[in-house]
């Protein structure tokens, strides 16, 4: 099982920390079908050199866009030497007929029902070419084969998803594509997803699923079950889930400490034509306000290069971030995935301007831009990155809190996420990513609010339990 890295991933100089963070869960979870006396290897690229001096029965790849030409690499390779080569994954769903060409067969969309049936197939010597799934379920899926992952190498080895896919339907998201034919929000059986808690060791979690809030009756019971197991996460939620009722003040009970939170776009049209009505109508300052009561960080994402964004989108949107003390930003250049109803528009309207696949990475212009050149959009971009990020304005947003503690670990948090890289690279080539996980988790301790803080806490007490590191970071 190997999972190729991101083409922005791979160098053999630097290895950014972001990369470093989560383990394939994905494959982790298709090993759990395949019966106990099964050899199974399953590579990651992002962290360890992937081994071709073997002689598998099978390869199962997964396939994203901007690892799309080095998995048909891979697969390629393997076929040469005879082995059956399976291609599933986003990019697949999203180009049947390109990923084919490369695989004995083809998974389109989730793999908890077609790897069984595979697999049946696959030992009567009856594979098919491809297989695409429609029934969308979660119950009686077996336990994460967790003992193949290489904890060691990595920042966040805690990763677990309890949801499948997202209520909403953003015409730049994947999530339609990918879930097409079926469900496309769907959960665990919460007993099952609590179980799954329980197996972790220490206390840090990260749910990567795309909106942990999405439905309120399973988050509700996710999160009371969570009560009294002394864990601290992180996770994603939208603008609405964190204004609506009072979920987000379950969810900081149960210890979450930081949020990915998609503002994306401060322009009401932009939000209509990217179909994020999720967003509309929203109060960002009040979804941040609550977030900040709870001592809850944020890590705001914010996309550059939507129609109506102008050549002053980039600074109003680093002020807006500082102003409103983000703890850090992710920002995208906004990019038409194959697949999405954002590709089909611009391909009709001739906007498509390559279909390289290593340059759909969020951080390269595609496609015809509007309001400004290309070249612009993507020196605006690597700006804001820059200006956020500089010592001024981390410490300028750091003081907007309330807290002198909250104050601090913004601090550390942002400063030590960026300012720090080439430390992370140390780490990450001498193999000791995962000796930093302790100290993570004493980072994302709870923030109380009380006016009557003394300024004068302890530098080196609040050290002992904040530094420098950071969460989900999907982007640059």
């Amino acid at each position: 099982m190997i999972l190729p890295a991101l083409t922005e991933a791979e160098s053999p100089f630097w290895r950014p920390i972001k990369y470093s963070l989560f383990p394939p869960l994905g494959l982790a979870t298709l090993a759990a079908y395949l019966a106990p006396e099964d050899e199974i290897d399953l590579q990651d690229q992002h962290v360890e050199k992937v081994n071709l001096n073997d002689s598998p029965n099978l390869v199962v790849i997964q396939v994203y866009i901007t690892n799309a030409y080095r998995a048909y690499s891979f697969a390629d390779y393997y076929r040469a030497r005879g082995a059956y080569v399976i291609l599933g994954g986003l990019h697949v769903t999203s180009l049947p007929e390109e990923a084919e060409r490369h695989a004995d067969s083809i998974f389109l969309g989730p793999g908890e029902e077609t790897f069984p049936q595979f697999l049946k197939d696959f030992k009567a010597g009856t594979p098919k070419k491809r297989y695409f799934s429609s029934v969308r379920t979660l119950e009686r899926v077996p336990p994460i084969r967790r003992d193949l992952i290489k904890r060691n190498l990595y920042l966040v080895p805690n990763s677990i998803v309890v949801t499948r896919g997202c209520p909403h339907h953003c015409t730049f998201c994947y999530k339609d594509a990918f879930f097409s034919g079926g469900r496309s929000f769907y959960t665990q059986v919460v007993d099952d997803a609590l179980r799954e808690i329980e197996r972790l060791p220490g206390r840090h979690l990260y749910f990567l699923d795309d909106h942990l809030l999405g439905n309120v009756k399973f988050a509700t019971a996710l999160f009371d079950g969570m009560s009294g197991m002394n864990r601290v996460f992180q996770s994603a939620a939208t603008i609405d889930s964190i204004l609506r009722g009072d979920l987000i003040e379950k969810a900081a009970a149960a210890g979450l400490r930081s949020l990915f939170v998609g503002f994306e776009t401060f322009t009401p049209e932009n939000l209509r034509q990217s179909n994020k009505k999720q967003n509309l109508q929203k109060d960002y300052k009040k979804a941040v306000q609550r977030l900040h009561s709870l001592g809850i960080m944020i890590n705001g994402s914010f996309v550059f290069g939507l129609d109506e964004d102008n050549k002053d989108v980039f600074r109003r949107t680093v002020e807006w971030g500082v102003e409103n003390a983000i703890t850090t930003s992710t920002y995208h250049i906004l990019t038409p995935y194959p697949g999405t109803q954002l590709y089909q528009d611009m391909a009709q309207q001739g906007r498509i301007l390559t279909n390289n696949w290593d340059l759909y990475d969020t951080r390269h212009v595609v496609y015809q831009t509007k309001h400004f050149s290309p070249a612009e959009l993507e020196e605006g971009y690597h700006w804001a990155y820059n200006e956020f990020y500089t010592w001024s304005n981390i410490v300028r947003s750091s003081v907007k809190h309330d807290s002198v503690t909250h104050m601090l670990k913004h601090f550390l948090y942002s400063g030590g996420w960026k300012k720090f890289e080439p430390l992370w690279n140390f780490i990450i080539k001498t193999k000791n990513l995962n000796n930093m996980l302790p100290l993570l988790e004493s980072i994302l301790t709870k923030v109380n609010y009380n006016k009557q803080e003394s300024p004068l806490e302890s530098p080196t007490a609040f050290i002992e339990k904040a530094d420098g590191q950071h969460h989900y970071v999907p982007n640059n």
